[in-house]
């Protein structure tokens, strides 16, 4: 792997954002949405809760943790979208430029506009909602670790299946955070989930996060284990999106569909 080529795709998507302040406000259009709506939630219900309970690092600290992933997922996706929605997608494999370069370069830029995210976020809810990552200690550090390589792991996979079905499928991707949400606890313990949606997020990473959030602001000891299992969990996520993405892509090839990838479908 040639680490000039990565960057030229972290350049190319460079250039987008500075040529289009369209481009650039929904990095912090919509994370600011979401701070200020969730963070007048809470101190409406701090207002009428007992004293004793905060909701400001219950409800906003989950949001943001989310929203980061959210960022995380997207920030793949969307520099894959650019590549389709141009038609230029096909002129990169007209180059020496490996698959394991290309999504390098992706994960690359999504690094970049997810940080971006995750800064303005922090910065709201600190100064106009008095969120304190001091309330959750060094262990918001695996917190976000964890939820950028899901995060990762799922944007890869949702390139995967643009790349197999065609750009119509892009559809498919918008709501997969929604889906995956009831099922890793963001708002609520995992106790109260039936057994079977318990044991779908006993494989999903940021289950094991915003089960531990809850523990410290509880002040319950943190399971070592569970972080550890999660991280385990991501890192295998990753692993399994990469060989996905892989597989489709030489399926693609082979079969001579990368060839009349279009704007409507692949079948």
């Amino acid at each position: 792997m040639r680490f000039h080529r990565t960057a030229a795709i972290v350049l190319r998507h460079f250039y987008l954002l500075r040529s289009s302040p369209a481009r650039i406000l929904p990095l912090f259009a919509w994370v600011a949405i979401d701070m200020v709506l969730w963070g007048f939630l809470t101190r409406y219900l701090n207002s009428i809760a007992a004293p004793s309970f905060n909701f400001v690092p219950a409800f906003l600290g989950a949001v943001l943790l989310w929203d980061f992933f959210i960022r995380v997922m997207q920030g793949v996706t969307l520099a894959f979208f650019e590549d389709v929605w141009s038609r230029n997608f096909l002129n990169f494999f007209a180059t020496p430029l490996a698959t394991s370069e290309y999504v390098s370069g992706l994960v690359l830029s999504s690094v970049t506009t997810s940080i971006v995210g995750l800064v303005a976020m922090i910065l709201l809810a600190t100064t106009v909602f008095g969120l304190s990552f001091f309330a959750y200690g060094v262990l918001v550090i695996p917190f976000l670790a964890v939820l950028f390589l899901f995060g990762i792991a799922m944007g890869v996979c949702a390139t995967a299946i643009v790349l197999r079905f065609g750009p119509a499928a892009e559809w498919f991707i918008w709501p997969i955070p929604a889906l995956v949400s009831p099922f890793v606890g963001v708002f609520y313990p995992l106790a109260t989930l039936p057994s079977w949606m318990q044991a779908v997020a006993r494989l999903l990473p940021p289950s094991y996060v915003f089960e531990s959030l809850r523990d410290i602001l509880a002040r319950r000891a943190v399971s070592g284990t569970a972080l550890a299992v999660s991280g385990c969990l991501a890192i295998v996520d990753v692993m399994l999106a990469a060989w996905i993405f892989t597989r489709i892509y030489r399926h693609a090839v082979r079969t001579g569909l990368i060839a009349r990838y279009s704007a409507e479908t692949i079948n």
